[in-house]
This record gives structure tokens, C-alpha cells and sequence, in this order.
């Protein structure tokens, strides 16, 4: 099979026409095509007044494929590209326990249960359906469930997200990742588009098929069952002990899958006492940031940002500063709305999402500043995990509540505190206006102020006056890695297997469930 590259659509044509450019630069015709498939398309918008789909298509021809070597922007890959899935087989080993039901903990135990070892799945927050449940009650009543949030439960903190599949890395389990997905209730077109997203509201869906799926292949699912310790034996795992509403008990177990998420505090702190060797880790703190989604499209297409055949704009910014930081946009959320995101009583933590559609009136975006472990209040391993508590629980004092402290950009720049908003706000919660410098670390606020005119110089109008800053942004990633060796074992540990996100290895679905699959195979190479 071919693949050919580059090829142009205009915003009001059909995909046909594509297809048509792609047996022109074949020099064949349409019946000498057995398949083609559209690849990747992405929107070439460099010209503002030029903007149009740049598309890539496989195919197969009647013809020798070597006919086409010459032709530039042909390339030849495996005719099997499009359908490699997770491998199936009758893999006999003793039971594996995967801890944390997000995408790392997840893909986890389906690689495993697709091997034919039924594996045991436990997750600490409530199934997806409970999940939602507690959710509602929390933005209605602001009665959070420490165990069930935004962050723990089924599906983890990506659940509740724009979904996106974008990564930076390359792995060849990427592509098997993605068919995955759609075999499991993902749109089709996440096959081809250059930014493929879920939306949460098909993520809802979607991590229920795979749990259902884990279950039909003999594994077991354990909901609102927290790990609270391990039965080591000279340093090798025997079995791990569980908490079920105060009921503890011991699974048998020769491995463990510790897919933990970033919010897991009081577990890194057993695996502390434990021993496991946890490192700091830098990471970022900073503020949600809103727009409007149609300055964000006048911005991005131009005289184009109407045209129906473009959907929401997106966009990623990047500042290096003087000073040495870094100042950046994190999972933008177009038409998203903001959320309320904590873990923790008498925390604010805010977060932002967005359904597939991404048709909502507004956009946000993570506006983040690095911290270094330099920033940490100690060399304690977990003393990131203390300082994103401090500013947590400092602005908790100053909303009096779970909602963000929101300020506008105009008000921010001016050291002025805003008293109130003159428009609506997206985040479910009652918001309270005041200052982002009181909730946040001066080196953060100072950053972010110096960064903002830059970064409106990059995108028209992300500095405007009027535009919402929504404090704090604190758990884009995890301030810890739990150190393993090249066999994906814990340092100075048998059976203990850390990955994803929490575990300092991911950030993102992808790259989690990615890494998840990776201690999943390295877990079953032990047995082979």
C-alpha cells in the first residue's frame, strides 16, 4: 500500500475532489483503485486568505507499486496499518492486579485480559455512571466526594477533558491505540484528523465499552476499592491490600500494575513508607484562561471564520522568558467551558473540558508557568505535592468554596483586584471575582504577566482586557516519578510495576495508555 501526501481540498469542496488530485498525481484513473482511505487531513490556514484541507490518503492500485517510487511525497507502508489491534492469546499466569481505572490503568488491564490472563482492575473512585452522580451533586450542592471526582474514577481525570489524542511522542502503538478506540465507540475520524479529540461525552461511553469488554475476557472490576498497602516478601510483591468502605482485604498477587493518576497523594505517601524510590519531579502551576471562541476563529482563519466547513479553532502558544521560565497554553478546550476540578477537601483546583461537538460560545485554555524542583518548599520527595496543597488551600480561603477566583486580564495587568464579572462565566460552580496574584506563587503571577502581551502578540486578542483568568491551575502533571528499571519494575522491587501519568511517565491519554500497554507487555515478557 501507498501512501500519498499533500494533497489539496478547498473548504467548499467534497472529499471526492481530493480523491480526484490523487489519481492525477498517479498518472492512473479511478478503476485502477482497489482502496482508497483517507489518512490525515489538517486545515492549512498560513494564508488567512487562502485556507484549505491539506490531505493525505492510502491506496492501493492494480499496479505495481514500484511504479510509483519516483513520484515525490509517495510513500510505501504495511498493508495491515489500518487494522492492527491489541494482540488476543491464551497467556497462563498468575492473576495481575492493575491499580487505577484511567488510561493508562485501563489499557492496562484490556491488553492483559486480551492475553487471556483476567486480570483484576481496582479504582478507588466510582464507575463511570456513580461517577457522574456525584458529579451533579457536587456542582448543585458543593458536597465533594473525596474518593469520586473529576479526578479519581473510572476513566480518570482525562474523562473530563476535550479527549484530545495529540501527542509530541512516537510509538508504534499508537495507530493500535487509535483502532482500539473506534472498536470501542470512538468516531471514525479520529483516524485521520491531525488533532484527533474524543470530547467527554463520548469518553463516557467509551471507558465503559472497554471496562464491559475487560469483564467479557473473564478480568474483574472492583470500583470504590482504594490500594492501602503490599504483603512483601523480600522485597517481592505477595499480594496487595485493599480497602472497600472501611473493609479491608488481602488479593493474592505476583504483580501489580500501579496506574495511580497525579492526585494520589496519600498512596505515593504509603509507597514512601514503603520504600519505592520517589523522586521530584518538575512540574506547572498557573490559571485557566477563556475567550471567546469566535475571537479565537477570527484570529486563527481570518475572513474564513465563518466558513461552515471549519470547525472550532484551537491553538498552542509557547513564551521563553528572560527570567527562564517558561510560560504556555496547556489542553486547550475549544467551545469548552471551565470546571471546577479539586480532589481534595478545601482545595480549588480548576480544570476545563469539552464535548465532541466543541460547539459552545466559549474556549479556555491552561496558561501555565513551569516549576522547578528548585520551587519546592524542601527536598521531601512529595514537597511538590505540598506546595500545590498550599496554594490549593489558600485559594479555597478566598472563594470560600470549590469554584475558582476569577479575575480579567485588564484587571491583572493593573494589580487591581476585579470586583465583578461583565460576562457570564462557563464554570458550573459560583465563581468569585478577585485577584490571581493572592492565590498563586509570586514567581508564577510575575511570569504571567510578563508572558501575556507576548503571547497576545502571537495570537490577536489572547491579551484582551476583558478576557477571564480562573485560579488555580495546579494538576497538569505529577511532581513525583516513582522510579522503575527498563523492565518497567519498581527500583529495588519484584512485581511492581508503575506507569502513566502519576507515575511521572505520561501526560496526556495517549501517551498514559500507551505507557499502560508498555507495563502490560513488560508484565507478560516475565512469563514468556
Amino acid at each position: 500500500m501507498i501512501q500519498v501526501l499533500n494533497i489539496r481540498q478547498d473548504l467548499d469542496e467534497p472529499l471526492e475532489a481530493a480523491k480526484t488530485r490523487v489519481f492525477k498525481k498517479l498518472h492512473i484513473t479511478e478503476k485502477d483503485v482497489t482502496f482508497i482511505h483517507l489518512a490525515k487531513k489538517s486545515i492549512d490556514a498560513r494564508d488567512k486568505k487562502d485556507i484549505f484541507f491539506l490531505c493525505h490518503f492510502f491506496v492501493k492500485t492494480t499496479f505495481d507499486e514500484k511504479r510509483f517510487s519516483s513520484l515525490p511525497n509517495v510513500q510505501f507502508i504495511e498493508d495491515d496499518f489500518l487494522t492492527k489491534m491489541l494482540p488476543s492469546g491464551h497467556l497462563h499466569i498468575p492473576r495481575p492486579v492493575v491499580v487505577g481505572a484511567g488510561p493508562a490503568g485501563l489499557f492496562a488491564a484490556y491488553a492483559l485480559a486480551k492475553m487471556g490472563t483476567k486480570p483484576i482492575l481496582i479504582e478507588r473512585g466510582q464507575s463511570i455512571e456513580k461517577r457522574e452522580e456525584a458529579l451533579t451533586r457536587f456542582y448543585q450542592t458543593g458536597e465533594l466526594n473525596p474518593e469520586s471526582n473529576i479526578q479519581y474514577g473510572e476513566g480518570g481525570a482525562g474523562t473530563y477533558s476535550d479527549g484530545k489524542l495529540t501527542t509530541g511522542t512516537g510509538n508504534e502503538i499508537i495507530p493500535v491505540l487509535i483502532n482500539e478506540f473506534v472498536a470501542h465507540g470512538a468516531p471514525e475520524e479520529i483516524k485521520y484528523n491531525n488533532k484527533p479529540h474524543l470530547g467527554t461525552d463520548n469518553l463516557k461511553d467509551i471507558v465503559k465499552n472497554i471496562r464491559e469488554h475487560i469483564l467479557a475476557l473473564g478480568g474483574e472490576v472492583f470500583f470504590e476499592t482504594k490500594l492501602v498497602d503490599f504483603h512483601l516478601k523480600d522485597q517481592t510483591l505477595k499480594g496487595v491490600v485493599v480497602d472497600h468502605h472501611g473493609e479491608q482485604r488481602v488479593i493474592p498477587c505476583q504483580d501489580v500494575i500501579l496506574a495511580l493518576g497525579h492526585c494520589a497523594r496519600d498512596t505515593f505517601e504509603m509507597l514512601l513508607k514503603r520504600q519505592l524510590t520517589i523522586e521530584q519531579k518538575p512540574f506547572s502551576m498557573g490559571v485557566r484562561i477563556e475567550h471567546l471562541q469566535s475571537k479565537i476563529n477570527e484570529a486563527q482563519y481570518g475572513p474564513s471564520a465563518h466558513h461552515p466547513a471549519l470547525r472550532s479553532a484551537d491553538y498552542k502558544l509557547a513564551v521563553h522568558l528572560p527570567n527562564g521560565r517558561g510560560v504556555y497554553t496547556f489542553c486547550m478546550c475549544p467551545g469548552g467551558e471551565v470546571v471546577a476540578a479539586t480532589s481534595d477537601v478545601g482545595g480549588v483546583v480548576t480544570n476545563g473540558m469539552s464535548y465532541f461537538s466543541r460547539s459552545g460560545k466559549f474556549a479556555n485554555s491552561g496558561l501555565l508557568v513551569n516549576v522547578e524542583t528548585s520551587d519546592f518548599p524542601s527536598t521531601h520527595p512529595l514537597a511538590g505535592f505540598d506546595l500545590q496543597r498550599t496554594y490549593e488551600q489558600k485559594t479555597y480561603q478566598l472563594s470560600k468554596g470549590y469554584g475558582p477566583v476569577v479575575q480579567t486580564v485588564g484587571d491583572f495587568m493593573a494589580n487591581r483586584p476585579t470586583t465583578r464579572l461583565v460576562r457570564e462565566s462557563t464554570c458550573a460552580m459560583a465563581v468569585t471575582p478577585g485577584e490571581v496574584h493572592a492565590c498563586l506563587p509570586p514567581f508564577v503571577t510575575s511570569s504571567l504577566k510578563e508572558a501575556l502581551p507576548m503571547l497576545g502578540r502571537k495570537l490577536k486578542g489572547f491579551d484582551d482586557p476583558d478576557t477571564l483568568l480562573y485560579a488555580i491551575e495546579s494538576r497538569s502533571s505529577c511532581p513525583i516519578r516513582l522510579t522503575r528499571e527498563l523492565d518497567f519494575q519498581a527500583i529495588g522491587f519484584q512485581g511492581i510495576y508503575p506507569c502513566g501519568e502519576g507515575s511521572g511517565y505520561a501526560g496526556g491519554i495517549t501517551t498514559s495508555a500507551v505507557d499502560g500497554i508498555r507495563a502490560a507487555r513488560a508484565l507478560m515478557a516475565k512469563y514468556l
